[in-house]
């Protein structure tokens, strides 16, 4: 049996026909980069949303749940710096109508592999630590004259690099322009802003949760929810999208113990993504050069998609940043006691930021298969964790025969409460078979005319495709065995409590 690799086209176009993501608004042709998840989509995505909340908050004791709302208060997007630095800075020569990233300006002249011929930065590329501070000092001097918006400025420092592209073409720029990334909405006369991120929400909750519930240093505050970005270039399917949903914990902390909580979440965060099963190569760490306003240190863990290794999720230590800047726009207190110093401060943070996306096209890219069985048959076939299956099994009667579609019905309805089934009676087994391969279903169970005698049923496993005869009675428990999500929680359990 071999394999078929799968490319992010077919993965697109598998995604549609089989129920899993639409491109929204289709019959009026769509917009860019916005999808609505299908009936097999949303399961499957619900499935992801549950193993990472119970991760969290089930098996962390000191970590507890929030929800809230998309649009909040607008002073809040002061506070937290994204009214002024959220925002694409770009480069435009008017000529040839054509605009260019300032930051992967930046990348192209501090390529190691880049032929441009500015003199400076060839010399600088042979001697890293030099190379780097430089970059760290440009990097530095365009922010801070973005934040005053001294753009004149930026333009200068960046005619004195002449080549910037692989194309060999050099450019006159004209002038610099922003793009900003929130979405805006007016009420009441005033300008107020769809979430960029939950994490504001949780900051400003930071009392509110910690009164309520009597928490004390370290514990943490998980969120799941509805983002929106103004993405110039949204794109690659749904990894990069407007509209998304992130998984997000913030973990408050002293400052005295940043490195060890940071470290901590780094490698948890890694054995949760290796227990869904996609393969330890997959995945890798990306240390960040350049660092968002808020953040010490940050991490990427990245996964290896159709088109690459990108971030799958990020790991940040945001320090004090976010609480220390709410205290001064509200003028409201945001901090703990400390008993042994006697003295009130405001905690450090370390977030954890995943997108439900992202880890739902990882899931795609690396479980979908093509198979080449014997006698040229083929099948596609979805060998995701049983337990994220969007059905956890089929109930098939072998052929349409009164007596047996009334047993498997029977047998249907009797677990349905227990499980998310489908029920299939047309066609042959052998094609009912292959659809649920197709969508992940991990256990197919077929009632045949043996079964009105012994009572028992034929199992077929989708990965393996071996089948095995059980009593109806232990039926359940055979489902539940091989689909239930403490399977998981307890493999995540185990290793994160070993590692």
């Amino acid at each position: 049996m071999r394999n078929h690799k799968i490319s992010l086209k077919e993965i697109v176009s598998y995604a549609k026909k089989y129920g899993f993501i639409f491109p929204t608004s289709e019959i009026y042709d769509g917009i860019n980069a916005i999808y609505d998840y299908g009936p097999y989509g949303i399961h499957l995505k619900n499935n992801i949303k549950e193993y990472w909340w119970r991760s969290m908050i089930q098996i962390n004791e000191n970590i507890i749940g929030l929800d809230t709302s998309i649009l909040m208060h607008p002073k809040i997007w002061k506070a937290s710096g994204h009214a002024e630095r959220f925002k694409e800075i770009f480069l435009y020569n008017k000529s040839k109508n054509y605009s260019y990233r300032i930051d992967f300006l930046l990348e192209q002249i501090f390529k190691p592999n880049s032929k441009g011929d500015n003199s400076l930065c060839k010399k600088l590329w042979q001697i890293k630590t030099k190379k780097n501070n430089l970059k760290k000092r440009i990097i530095q001097y365009i922010d801070d004259n973005i934040v005053l918006k001294k753009y004149k400025k930026i333009l200068v420092l960046v005619k004195k690099f002449k080549q910037i592209n692989k194309k060999k073409v050099q450019y006159k720029w004209n002038y610099i322009y922003e793009y900003k990334l929130m979405f805006q909405i007016y009420f009441k006369k005033q300008t107020i802003y769809l979430r960029p991120e939950t994490a504001q929400g949780i900051f400003t909750n930071f009392l509110n949760v910690q009164n309520s519930r009597k928490l004390k240093i370290p514990f943490g505050i998980a969120q799941i929810g509805k983002v929106f970005r103004n993405e110039i270039m949204a794109r690659q399917f749904i990894f990069r999208m407007r509209e998304f949903e992130q998984m997000e914990m913030q973990f408050f902390i002293h400052h005295k113990d940043e490195e060890k909580w940071f470290k901590y979440w780094k490698n948890k965060r890694l054995i949760w993504h290796l227990t869904i099963g996609l393969g330890e190569k997959k995945y890798r760490y990306f240390e960040h050069e350049q660092l968002a306003h808020y953040a010490k240190q940050a991490y990427d863990i990245q996964f290896n998609f159709p088109f690459g290794f990108k971030e799958l999720e990020g790991i940040h230590s945001r320090r004090n940043f976010d609480l220390k800047k709410h205290e001064k726009y509200s003028k409201k207190k945001l901090r703990v006691f400390d008993k042994e110093n006697q003295s009130y401060y405001i905690p450090y943070i370390i977030e954890t930021s995943v997108g439900i996306d992202r880890i739902f096209l990882a899931i795609l890219s690396s479980s979908l298969k093509i198979e080449f069985l014997k006698q040229q048959a083929k099948r596609t076939v979805l060998k995701i964790n049983p337990y994220l299956a969007p059905i956890k099994a089929a109930i098939f009667p072998l052929i349409q025969d009164k007596r047996l579609i009334a047993y498997a019905k029977y047998i249907f309805t009797s677990l349905k409460s227990s499980f998310l089934l489908t029920y299939e009676e047309n066609d042959s087994i052998g094609k009912r078979y292959r659809r649920q391969d197709a969508i992940g279903t991990p256990i197919c169970v077929t009632i045949d005319f043996k079964t009105l005698k012994d009572k028992c049923v034929t199992i077929r496993y989708r990965d393996s495709m071996l089948q095995k005869r059980v009593l109806i009675k232990n039926l359940k428990q055979e489902i539940k065995q091989e689909t239930s999500i403490n399977k998981l929680l307890t493999k995540f359990f185990m290793l994160a409590s070993t590692k």
